[in-house]
């Protein structure tokens, strides 16, 4: 699938993290990439983060999954909602939704939450931290758009869901299937279902927050620092005021801190790490590391390499190369090197060159992402 009727660069220009946007079905061809029934089945695994919201406005109840197959027998006729995140890791055809929205940079992109509603169903008014994208997939939303909002916006007592108190909306539309609603950060939002089997697919995005970079860097950085590392103040002057902090101790005291801090190549290694890191646990990594012959072999035939779609790939350009960041590892892609690993970050399914199975670097890089699970040879079926 692919976006027909969609200009990108007036809507990162106008409505990028500045306004919503109601996008009236811009596919090619809009096919909803999955069953009703399929996704309450991924609902039941214990291995999938789901969710049940049960009830509307009045009163809202949450309900942990994994769920057993008899639960949405018992939900009755009241209006519910099933949530299920990270479906794009469980089903490629989920997976392929974002592919047209990859104009935002793949760092940027979390994952896909799809949700089931019955008629009226919802998770009531409330506010995300990132972007998103609300492909309507079946039947019908209705939405409703209001102000941004922040943390001093109040909310309804809750335990589980963070809902907005006084909710009033300043744009109301109904998607049918294949409309897209764009919601930046912050904007109020609340979707309700038209009739039953009302299916949508939210497009998530990350944006960290400067608390988590803040802590993050500093922990990574006080790791490496050793405790003879220490304020020192060798032209010591008396001072006429014992009690004072002097204006000086502040200077010295504040650029121990910062230059800890201003490091900017080992910020960049930390973040692509920790950017990298897969959000959920999908373990493909083999039993005992590959063989080398067989990791020959298969780069020789041309055998396809799978992305693990819980695997987060990226990469930064250097000015020998590039460095690669996969689920939390960082490798050193020189010369020729740096053009695999950008082939690696560029999309799910990989045929690498076969002149790699008589590179030494190579096969050590492939070998490495086969055996952390990051990436795996395709079986004939």
């Amino acid at each position: 699938m692919h976006l027909a009727h969609f200009d990108i660069d007036h809507f990162l220009c106008h409505h990028w993290q500045k306004r919503p946007l109601l996008i009236r079905n811009p596919w090619a061809a809009w096919r909803n990439p999955l069953e009703p029934d399929e996704l309450a089945g991924l609902a039941c695994d214990d291995d999938v983060e789901a969710r049940l919201v049960i009830g509307d406005d009045a009163r809202r109840v949450m309900e942990s999954g994994p769920f057993g197959e008899s639960r949405f027998g018992e939900l009755g006729a009241g209006p519910w909602t099933l949530l299920v995140q990270a479906v794009d890791h469980q089903v490629p055809d989920v997976a392929a939704l974002m592919e047209p929205f990859r104009f935002v940079p793949d760092w940027r992109i979390d994952d896909v939450m799809v949700s089931y509603a019955s008629h009226g169903g919802g998770v009531g008014p409330h506010f995300d931290q990132y972007d998103v994208f609300l492909v309507q997939g079946l039947g019908q939303r209705r939405w409703r758009v209001g102000p941004v909002c922040d943390a001093q916006t109040p909310l309804l007592p809750h335990d589980d869901l963070r809902l907005i108190a006084d909710f009033e909306a300043s744009d109301e539309w109904v998607l049918n299937p294949g409309d897209i609603l764009y919601v930046p950060p912050c904007f109020a939002h609340d979707g309700v279902a038209v009739g039953d089997d009302c299916m949508t697919y939210s497009i998530g995005f990350r944006a960290p927050s400067r608390a988590e970079l803040v802590e993050g860097f500093c922990d990574h950085q006080t790791e490496h620092m050793v405790d003879e590392d220490r304020y020192a103040d060798p032209d010591l002057a008396r001072q006429a005021a014992p009690g004072e902090i002097t204006a000086v101790a502040i200077d010295r005291l504040h650029a121990l801190v910062t230059s800890a801090l201003a490091d900017r190549d080992a910020f960049a290694r930390w973040f692509g790490a920790h950017n990298s890191q897969p959000k959920y646990d999908g373990d493909w990594r083999p039993d005992a590391p590959i063989d080398a012959a067989t990791l020959r072999d298969s780069l020789a035939q041309a055998v396809p390499l799978a992305r693990n779609p819980a695997s987060r790939f990226a990469f930064m350009r250097l000015p020998d190369g590039n460095r690669l960041f996969v689920d939390g590892q960082d490798f050193d892609c020189a010369g020729a090197l740096a053009g695999l690993a950008e082939q690696l970050c560029a999309g799910s399914e990989l045929v690498v060159d076969p002149h790699w199975a008589g590179s030494a670097d190579g096969l050590a890089l492939i070998a490495a992402l086969i055996d952390q699970g990051s990436v795996a040879f395709v079986e004939d079926d």
